[in-house]
């Protein structure tokens, strides 16, 4: 018996050293590329356990050198780098059992034994790999891979790249996809990629070793950090972050893994990217509001309010914006292919494979779809932090320049409602700017699969769909307008309240407390009054799209009965799943629709604030201190306590006040 395994084991070999003749069949053939990568994997071993010897040895020599680091240097995804390449060690492992038991169970052949040792080879490369980054770069100070790994992660690469084009090619030729070549290589096509980008793009990352510190440490003196005491800021990793770390968000790792191992404090958490901070948005925000108004600061609309925040997030917007279709298109794969998956399961067969690809198509719909959701969220809230610091701003300088009539109108307390209120309702609403559109695409989307489930039975769902958009017409309108009694309501209730505060001693010399509580009250009970009919208009327009999927539903299917439309298993699955989905957009629409009718109050209040006079900067002198004995002088002044007057209170008053001089006015 092991003289006949080792005749097959010698014919296996001369049967692949018969693929070495390199023509255009030999090439074409997936058992000819199990023997290259078998050779590869063979000659990486031995290389690697060579290096492995050697650096062992050159320890031993330099042991009795002192290493003093202070410093643990670790490469960008070391541990990632590790973990995939023990998986990889193990994922050749569960192939030799499958190629073993499973892919060739009518015994010993040729193209088992290659297969089988190419694997075997494998998880021998990779567990030497993962031992040779465990044992020698965990605390290394290197700047960079060695060269053996990164040309073996090119070469990796290039093969695994080969070898599922090879697959393909080998598949449509003879009718069939080889599972046990394809999925392989379509994962260490995978994996060659990440270490590609790991050995040739990313850069290498240092932490300072937090179990270590120096007994005398030059950046602290008498217990002040200088470097704190310089002003010295760390800029958050996004700034200088990578596409992959983007896509992945993996500059969030740093603070993550610092968090976890103590509590942050302020000067743990980086500074924002100067494009996200006030610094960066005001003015290119400043400059396009007066660009569109025609250099007047004071001539300000809602329109060109709108024009300036969406210039200012105008990036954010539009990728905030691919990110939303991606989602929309992705969400629908899963009720667009259900019937498919439902007719693979009772045994019809469209073509070999067809269970792998509709996994596959499952698995990377719901990769897109949460990838695409999680930077949609994230644009947008940095779409409205960048719209709503930029507005505070424009709020705050503009209270600073404002002229005595118009702090009249507009109190402190109105101000701070500005920037509070107005400004971060403005900023969230980027959570609901796509939402309009959105809920057309979904639609569109799901009209396409009823009809290709429940054919002319999706009329009936277009239409009870447009019945209950319509439906909110005249809700949404109500919301708007008692949303705006109510903001008109709060700013009285605000004005009234600081005049109280102000005047406080007056009050209570008077004994006037209680009459100006009495009017507080009831403008509070105005207030509650327009807020209750607020809600109340939101309790109704939510009932009307809570009993919407329902109602969608069952007029679909009513009509597919009434029309004799079979009503299948697949179909109905379908359906229903497609209906959930559309329950999200129409669950949010009364959100979107009373937050565009707030938002636009908003917009309107800040307008109205931005369009008050101003202090006339020409009207006053300012000389330097010292250059003269004059403190205050006034030629040919004309006084009123409303700049409409035609007729001043004080004429041609002409008056100088020397540095000193006693003054009563």
């Amino acid at each position: 018996m092991e003289i006949a395994k080792g005749m097959s084991v010698f014919q296996s070999f001369s049967f692949s050293l018969r693929y070495v003749s390199l023509d255009y069949e030999s090439l074409l053939n997936p058992i000819f590329l199990r023997v290259i990568s078998c050779s590869l994997h063979l000659g990486l071993f031995l290389v690697i356990l060579g290096l492995c010897c050697w650096n062992t040895i050159r320890r031993d020599n330099n042991a009795g050198h002192k290493q003093s680091t202070t410093r643990n240097a670790r490469f960008l995804y070391y541990k990632p780098t590790t973990f995939c390449s023990i998986g990889l060690a193990i994922f050749s492992f569960v192939l030799c059992l499958l190629t073993h038991f499973y892919w060739y169970r009518s015994g010993w052949s040729e193209e088992k034994i290659i297969t089988l040792l190419d694997f075997a080879i494998k998880l021998l490369a990779w567990l030497s790999i993962s031992v040779f980054l465990h044992t020698q770069f965990l605390n290394s100070c290197e700047t960079k891979y060695p060269l053996v790994l990164r040309v073996w992660w090119g070469l990796f690469f290039s093969v695994s790249c080969y070898s599922l084009v090879i697959d393909l090619v080998y598949g449509k030729k003879n009718q069939s996809l080889p599972t046990q070549f394809c999925i392989p290589d379509a994962l260490f096509t995978l994996m060659g990629l990440f270490f590609c980008f790991v050995g040739f793009i990313a850069k290498k990352e240092s932490e300072e070793n937090m179990l270590q510190e120096p007994l005398l440490n030059g950046s602290v003196v008498n217990g002040i950090d200088s470097k704190k005491s310089t002003g010295e800021e760390t800029v958050t990793p996004y700034a200088n972050a990578n596409i992959f770390s983007l896509f992945t968000f993996a500059w969030m790792g740093p603070l993550i893994s610092f968090g976890n191992k103590k509590t942050l404090d302020l000067e743990d958490v980086p500074q924002l990217h100067f494009d996200d901070s006030v610094r960066g948005s005001f003015p290119i925000f400043r400059e396009k509001l007066e660009s569109v108004g025609g250099g007047n600061s004071n001539r300000v609309t809602t329109f060109m309010l709108v024009k300036a925040l969406a210039f200012t997030a105008r990036k954010e917007i539009v990728l905030s914006a691919l990110f939303v279709l991606l989602y929309s298109l992705a969400s629908y794969v899963g009720p667009y292919l259900i019937d498919t998956l439902v007719q693979y399961l009772n045994g019809k067969r469209d073509f070999d494979n067809e269970g792998y690809v509709l996994v596959a198509a499952f698995f990377v719909a719901k990769l897109v779809e949460c990838l695409a959701q999680r930077h949609w969220f994230f644009k947008v809230q940095q779409g409205g932090y960048r719209a709503r610091a930029a507005l505070v701003s424009k709020i705050y300088n503009k209270g600073l320049t404002l002229s005595c009539q118009s702090k009249q109108s507009h109190t402190s307390g109105e101000i701070i409602n500005f920037m509070t209120v107005d400004a971060e309702r403005i900023g969230d609403f980027g959570w609901y700017m796509h939402d309009p559109w959105m809920v057309i695409i979904q639609v569109a989307l799901a009209l396409v699969i009823l009809y290709k489930n429940l054919g002319l039975a999706a009329i009936a769902a277009f239409v009870a769909t447009i019945i209950v958009m319509l439906a909110n017409i005249p809700l949404g309108s109500l919301q708007e307008k008692f949303q705006e009694k109510l903001m008109e309501s709060k700013d009285r209730r605000m004005k009234a309240t600081s005049e109280v505060l102000r005047n406080m001693r007056i009050l209570r010399l008077q004994s006037w407390e209680m009459k100006f509580l009495s009017r507080i009250s009831d403008l509070r009970t105005t207030e509650a009054g327009w807020l209750m009919k607020y809600v109340y208009t939101s309790a109704m327009t939510t009932f009307v799209f809570w009993v919407a999927p329902t109602f969608v539903s069952v007029t679909t299917f009513g009509a597919a009965m009434l029309m004799g439309i079979p009503l299948e298993s697949g179909k109905i699955l379908s359906a229903l799943a497609t209906f959930r989905i559309l329950q999200e957009p129409i669950y949010n629409l009364p959100d979107t629709i009373s937050m565009i009718a707030q938002t636009k109050v908003s917009l309107d209040r800040i307008a109205s604030f931005l369009t008050l006079d101003d202090l006339q900067p020409d009207v006053i002198e300012k000389l330097p201190k010292g250059s003269s004995d004059v403190a205050i002088e006034i030629v040919g002044g004309n006084f009123a306590w409303d700049a409409s007057t035609f007729t001043p209170l004080l004429k041609d008053v002409n008056l100088r006040v020397l540095n000193g001089m006693r003054v009563a006015i």
